[in-house]
């Protein structure tokens, strides 16, 4: 249960498979170290100690003894009905608010590299908030500002605020209405060129690009197999369209092409009919896991048994290839052979909003039946803008190449970042080249002060825990971005070595524990 996590030997055809060697030189070779049994014991044990805390909490609140209104629900006073299920919210008032200060965290400037956190503090066990009016300057860790396209100045910033000058900052209209300007439609011709595909659509959420897409392409008859740490909105867009869904194990080829075979052997559950469509939806790289899709296997698959390939780019476009054109440029891959593109402009670009890419004739039928093309707000001339420019920057239309310079200093960094907290003893999941990096710290107690300790030595970093991951499986997901300077990277390691020697986190059994000043 806590061992390694290990590739099955693949039921693939010989031409197929990689050797660790091959793989390693492809680039593809990810690292998942087991948790260890002390470790997971230990966490085990801590749930337990907070629940046995929070029921006597209860009980002596029920009692009228418990009088701190950090254990109160606030719903049972007004007769709500209530938003979560029991245990749900026995462990909102008894574990998460003691440490809610180290989540969702206000933000008062532009989440560049370095950025100003508001300082709050709290009077009633973080119930509720006051702010000091004073801000703490961190380095920021924690958003996917990939290329430092985040900025509040610079070529993009100005495009941003030059278009509200001459097109104003809202439309109030849908696409498929008054909302088609012709800055929209020189996004969606110019982000075809970029992808090197036939036709591309817009849209202003790239949540709902996935959420109300899916339903537009997928419906009753259809059978959707989902990788299983695909994004929620993945598999809201799943859940919505009335196909049949699987899921397939994390990234493995063999579970996926059983569930494939099976499809096509089988066919519908009750008359076995042929399914209409079969669709293998998977993520570029997977936001908590740092992993990256196995895209010339997928494809093999996806040729094999007819099936049509839904591509989320959302955390790799931009972030991987050596032309940023995400993983199907990493992977120097035909993007016409993946069936449906997706990604968004949240992350890479610094703006807001997705899209899909692919053949004209799926374009336009989005364009016709996507809610999300019909029902929302298009997009503003500000955000339209900042992802313009970004794209110019990119393909080296601003007359320079500093998008090539971002892309590289991005690859530059993620490596080095990765490859000292491996070389100190850390556990570190996912792929050597994915700018999410993952670092396991497994007890909750140790996530807020790993949290609060790295805030107070000037660095903002997300930790993750239950339920957002297993409950065993707790880390801090580090974003790396292009606009992080190696003193930043030096600053942010020397205060891992630092926390990480003071609470314990050197958990690898595979590499060697050292201190960052031992390193050569």
């Amino acid at each position: 249960m806590f061992g390694s996590k290990q590739m099955k030997p693949s039921i693939l055809p010989a031409q197929h498979r990689c050797t660790v060697k091959e793989t390693e030189d492809n680039c593809e070779f990810e690292e998942f170290e087991g948790t260890p049994l002390y470790a997971a014991l230990l966490t085990y044990l801590s749930y337990g100690v907070l629940c046995i805390f929070g029921w006597l909490r209860d009980f002596l609140r029920q009692s009228y003894i418990e009088k701190k209104k950090g254990a109160l629900d606030p719903n049972a006073k007004l007769n709500f009905v209530p938003l979560y299920q029991s245990y749900e919210s026995f462990y909102t008032r008894n574990m998460y608010t003691r440490v809610r200060d180290i989540f969702n965290r206000p933000v008062g400037s532009v989440a560049s590299s370095e950025f100003d956190l508001v300082e709050r503090i709290s009077d009633d066990y973080n119930w509720t908030y006051r702010y000091t009016g004073n801000t703490i300057r961190a380095i920021n860790f924690g958003s996917y500002n990939y290329l430092g396209f985040a900025e509040k100045d610079g070529q993009c910033a100005m495009a941003a605020i030059n278009s509200i000058k001459s097109n104003g900052t809202a439309l109030c209209s849908t696409r498929s209405e008054l909302g088609t300007q012709r800055y929209h439609n020189e996004l969606e011709t110019l982000l075809a060129e970029y992808l090197r595909v036939e036709s591309c659509i817009a849209f202003g959420m790239g949540f709902a690009t996935n959420a109300l897409n899916i339903p537009a392409i997928a419906s009753k008859g259809d059978l959707i197999l989902s990788d299983k740490l695909n994004h929620v909105s993945l598999i809201l867009g799943v859940r919505m369209s009335g196909a049949k869904s699987q899921t397939f194990a994390h990234n493995d080829m063999d579970d996926l092409e059983q569930k494939l075979h099976n499809a096509i052997v089988y066919g519908q559950p009750g008359h076995h009919r042929p399914w209409r469509k079969i669709f293998i939806i998977v993520e570029g790289i997977y936001s908590m896991e740092g992993s990256i899709c196995r895209l010339p296997l997928l494809v093999q698959l996806k040729k094999k048994y007819k099936a049509y390939l839904y591509l989320d780019e959302a955390h790799s476009i931009g972030s991987m290839g050596k032309n940023g054109r995400g993983i199907v440029d990493y992977y120097n891959m035909d993007p016409n052979d993946i069936d449906i593109l997706m990604g968004t402009f949240t992350k890479s670009f610094g703006s807001s909003g997705g899209y899909i890419a692919g053949k004209k004739d799926l374009i336009d039928h989005l364009r016709i039946h996507s809610h999300a093309n019909y029902y929302a707000s298009s997009m503003s001339a500000p955000v339209v803008y900042q992802i313009l420019s970004s794209l110019h920057i990119l393909m080296g239309r601003d007359g320079t190449k500093d998008g090539m310079r971002r892309i590289q200093q991005l690859a530059d960094n993620t490596r080095y970042f990765r490859k000292k907290l491996v070389d100190m003893g850390f556990i570190v999941y996912g792929n050597k080249n994915s700018p999410i990096v993952p670092m396991m710290i497994y007890m909750p107690a140790r996530v807020t002060r790993f949290n609060r300790e790295m805030l107070a030595r000037g660095i903002a970093v997300v930790t993750v825990g239950f339920p957002a991951t297993k409950l065993v499986e707790a880390r801090v997901r580090f974003c790396i971005s292009a606009s992080h300077t190696r003193e930043m990277l030096d600053k942010a390691l020397s205060a891992i070595d630092e926390v990480g020697d003071t609470i314990s986190l050197r958990y690898s059994k595979r590499y060697e524990h050292r201190r960052l000043k031992d390193l050569k």
